[in-house]
């Protein structure tokens, strides 16, 4: 239902609101999450994170904050807070488990119900951006993700892939999703398009010649992939993320949808494009 005017809701001081999706698991939808908001935080904005992947959700770890509570508010949820500064604000379900090891058994309505509570009842506050960090594939928590956050400013998605045609086939399908759902495509993000040497920062591409796999796709210009190689230092302590993003590596790639550097090494190797437009 649409927002009356003068009605305040808990998305009410949100200003902008984006969707990573993809059509397959293992891609790296929460790390893509995780860098675009700590990209965002670079910045000076504020940002949270919604983690609707109630199955496997992600984000708690990846901020090393998996053993926090959430509490609660007069307006309901208070969102777990990264920094001291309350610059990066989450929810997820990983919160309210009582173990980390249990395991989400849960039908179609409740997930759907709890999805959301998540947008009605967490007290996000003012946000530059609410990143929601989805599950894979094009099923009934997308659907009432999309339903539920369509009366606010839902500015669009983000979609994630990897070289391999196998992902590339499963992203067209969430392509068709965000067609028939109206969901604006802000852009796409081939992840793990190679690997940066941790010696001299040159990229190699796994898969130079992806770029003929979306050219057969018939992806339009607009949602042409960028390339984002894999980087040594995301498999140390999600911690140190916080203090290397804005200093290492040196380098930084322009995911224009956003207009937003996420760092990526500036050098490439054997004629690949590394971290620039996979063209």
């Amino acid at each position: 239902m649409e927002e009356a005017p003068g009605e305040r809701t808990n998305l009410s001081g949100v200003r902008h609101i984006l969707l990573v999706l993809s059509g397959k698991g293992g891609v790296g939808k929460s790390t893509i999450s995780t860098q675009l908001a700590l990209a965002l935080r670079h910045s000076g904005r504020r940002v949270g994170i919604m983690d609707v992947d109630l199955c496997g959700p992600s984000i708690p770890r990846m901020f090393r904050v998996q053993d926090s509570d959430v509490h609660q508010c007069d307006s309901g949820w208070v969102p777990v807070y990264v920094d001291q500064d309350k610059s990066i604000s989450l929810m997820s379900i990983g919160f309210l488990l009582e173990k980390p090891d249990d395991a989400v058994v849960w039908r179609g309505p409740k997930k759907n119900a709890l999805i959301k509570q998540f947008v009605a009842d967490v007290a996000w506050g003012d946000l530059d951006f609410l990143i929601v960090d989805t599950p894979p594939g094009t099923s009934d928590e997308h659907i009432s993700t999309v339903e539920a956050l369509r009366p606010h400013k839902l500015l669009g998605a983000v979609l994630v892939t990897t070289p391999q045609a196998v992902s590339v086939g499963d992203v067209r399908r969430e392509l068709t999703f965000c067609k028939k759902t109206g969901l604006r495509v802000l852009g796409i993000v081939e992840n793990m398009s190679g690997f940066v040497c941790p010696h001299c920062s040159a990229v190699f591409l796994w898969t130079p010649n992806s770029a003929r796999a979306w050219k057969k796709a018939e992806t339009s210009s607009k949602t042409f992939p960028r390339a984002l190689p894999s980087l040594p230092w995301l498999v140390l302590p999600s911690r140190s993320w916080m203090v290397r993003h804005s200093r290492a590596p040196e380098g930084s790639v322009e995911l224009d949808f956003l207009a937003e550097p996420v760092a990526a090494p500036p050098a490439t190797h054997g004629g690949g494009t590394g971290a620039v437009e996979a063209v």
